[in-house]
């Protein structure tokens, strides 16, 4: 009698403990369904649908939310840097650097890169076609601007102004050639990638693009790739967990799980498949290590 009082209370403390695990395992999922993360990122990953690929999968998986905040990447390091966002996806190296240097970013690790491309209108009146680098393309289009006697200048090279990742590129390429961009033949839109290239079509001007946000548009537009494929033009991005020890409030163990499924198996193969059904190539190509 006694052997079977004790087997009876084992069995009882065995199904209550399982309740309890089941029970936590349930509040630790209902936690992670009513939490959201914001992800404050470039305006390519938006423009080109790489987010509305990414972002169901994820909260699929994770029951985790994802609140995009799609601007140029110096805002997302702004936005990181004053504690507004839990992650960034970006592409400014350097930048990215410097703001895990001053100990804005607790986590960064490599996602995936594309590269920029030099377009412009397929009569080429700058003769940027075929230029060793997007450096010399560059000289080329200034060359033509100063020797154009329009004002303004027909064909201006068209800038984003707008301190992105894209714009940060495009200054550094100036400066590989030496030239101050500035006068009638440079505008600036303070716009996105994909109104920028808009508005270089509607100018029939030069512009630097991210290939991806390109692809998107090239059937609409007349603006055609001159230069591409040079070293100067690689566009790597990387993806930053906030710092929580600077900012206690932001969602940090949220935005490493964001991270750990970019950089998973099956994160980094629906980006290395994105685009290739649409366009015959995929948009970015997987970088995590």
């Amino acid at each position: 009698m006694k052997r079977t009082i004790l087997v009876l209370l084992a069995i009882v403390l065995a199904a209550a403990t399982t309740a309890i695990a089941g029970c936590s395992t349930q509040q630790a999922t209902d936690a992670k369904t009513n939490q959201t993360i914001i992800l404050a990122t470039t305006t390519s990953t938006k423009d080109t649908g790489l987010l509305d690929e990414l972002l169901p999968a994820f909260t699929k998986k994770t029951g985790i939310t994802v609140k995009p905040v799609a601007v140029g990447t110096g805002e997302a390091l702004k936005m990181g840097e004053r504690g507004d966002a839990d992650v960034l996806l970006v592409h400014a190296r350097a930048s990215e650097d410097e703001f895990m240097a001053n100990g804005f970013g607790k986590v960064r690790k490599d996602v995936m890169h594309n590269d920029f491309v030099l377009i412009g209108p397929a009569a080429d009146p700058a003769g940027a076609k075929g230029a060793a680098s997007a450096a010399a393309a560059f000289e080329k289009i200034r060359l033509h601007a100063m020797l154009s006697s329009q004002w303004p200048a027909s064909n201006p090279f068209v800038s984003r102004g707008d301190d992105s990742g894209t714009h940060k590129k495009e200054l550094k390429i100036w400066e590989q050639a030496g030239i101050k961009p500035e006068g009638n033949w440079y505008t600036t839109t303070g716009q996105g990638m994909a109104q920028t290239i808009i508005i270089a079509n509607e100018k029939q001007g030069y512009t630097l693009a991210d290939r991806g946000t390109y692809l998107i548009l090239k059937d609409n537009i007349d603006l055609v790739v001159l230069t591409e494929k040079s070293k100067d033009l690689l566009n790597p991005y990387g993806v930053i967990a906030v710092n929580p020890d600077k900012f206690p409030k932001v969602h940090y163990e949220g935005a490493m799980e964001f991270i750990d499924f970019l950089t998973s198996k099956e994160g980094q193969k629906l980006i290395g498949e994105f685009g290739k059904d649409e366009f015959g190539q995929a948009l970015f190509v997987p970088d995590a290590k």
